[in-house]
């Protein structure tokens, strides 16, 4: 299926500002990410999460307050699902010895807080809990899961294409996670095991995504071998638009519904695979391209100095006059 027919559009042309956006958007986020952070989960952080369903509105500063009196102020309060149903998720750190019993009796203490702050009546709808100990490793082995994932691509890649492919589909695929982490930052959405996952998704896909346009370069260098990498290049990205707009259209379909009707568990989740989609799509179409585009020049490529030269076939009249001449000589 064809979406666009034989579109002829000069990718490369833009590659200097799409270039300024990213160092734009990459920068930022690395000076959000050095000053403000990026807000760790349960999972990594430790402690407590509760989630009470009030049966009437209550205001978050409420709630805080109420929080503040017996944890202090380290503590996150924020709305949870459905506003309809006027549910709160407070997340406190954890307290005492990481054992089931005194894990309970942090829930416990939570719920008396609100109960003495004469809120309205409310239940306990969700609670989860994770020790120190827990959290360390679970970030730990997230960190190890992310670097072994993204490694074992980077050394596909280098050793499935020549080095310059490698170069540029390595830098795409760090392009793709900076700006999916700046993002993060941005909109301070928690680091928790779901984000993880959505970043080796990225990684993935925007791996395949380039991978792609890749074999179609290569089978491009075939016929075009006395041609510019820069025209190989723009006719490869404009063969595969047809496929990368369904594809990267399919995906970003599904990830919108799962943040619009996910609800806030896979809230998240869904956030890390839309900003990752689009910086992938649009990575693979103008950052991997443009590097491979500057590490091999502008010129013809270097298999047109290895192709045989042309000659001409002009007649060789000097052998047959040769023969006449002798033929004369001998009479």
């Amino acid at each position: 299926m064809r979406i666009l027919k034989n579109p002829h559009i000069d990718y490369l042309r833009w590659k200097w500002p799409a270039l300024a956006v990213s160092a734009v958007i990459i920068i930022s986020g690395l000076a959000v990410i050095f000053t403000r952070g990026i807000p760790m989960g349960i999972e990594f952080a430790g402690g407590t999460a509760v989630v009470a369903a009030f049966e009437q509105e209550v205001s978050l500063d409420q709630v805080r307050d109420a929080m503040g009196r017996t944890f202090g102020g380290e503590n996150v309060v924020q709305s949870f699902g459905n506003p309809d149903q006027h549910q709160i998720m407070i997340r406190v750190p954890q307290v005492g010895a990481e054992t089931g019993t005194e894990l309970g009796e942090v829930v416990d203490k939570v719920t008396a807080a609100l109960q003495s702050a004469g809120l309205p009546k409310f239940e306990i709808a969700y609670r989860e809990a994770v020790g120190p100990a827990v959290g360390q490793q679970l970030r730990t082995q997230g960190f190890w899961a992310a670097v072994l994932a993204l490694g074992g691509i980077l050394l596909y890649i280098t050793f499935r294409y020549q080095f310059s492919f490698a170069i540029g589909a390595i830098i795409a695929t760090v392009h793709d996670l900076l700006v999916t982490l700046a993002f993060l930052a941005f909109f301070q959405h928690d680091m928790t095991l779901n984000v993880i996952a959505a970043l080796l998704t990225i990684a993935g896909y925007s791996s395949n995504d380039t991978i792609v346009i890749f074999d179609r370069v290569r089978e491009n260098l075939r016929g075009m071998r006395r041609d510019a990498i820069r025209d190989v290049l723009n006719l490869s990205v404009n063969q595969t638009m047809s496929r990368t707009i369904i594809t990267s259209g399919t995906a970003l379909f599904s990830a919108l519904a799962l943040y619009l009707f996910g609800g806030d568990v896979l809230r998240g989740f869904a956030f890390t695979l839309i900003i990752g989609l689009i910086s992938g799509t649009y990575s693979t179409i103008f950052i991997a391209i443009a590097v491979v585009s500057m590490w091999r020049g502008q010129g013809p490529l270097k298999a047109a100095a290895r192709a045989p030269a042309a000659t001409p076939s002009a007649p060789q009249q000097p052998t047959r006059k040769s023969k006449p001449q002798r033929k004369a000589r001998a009479s």
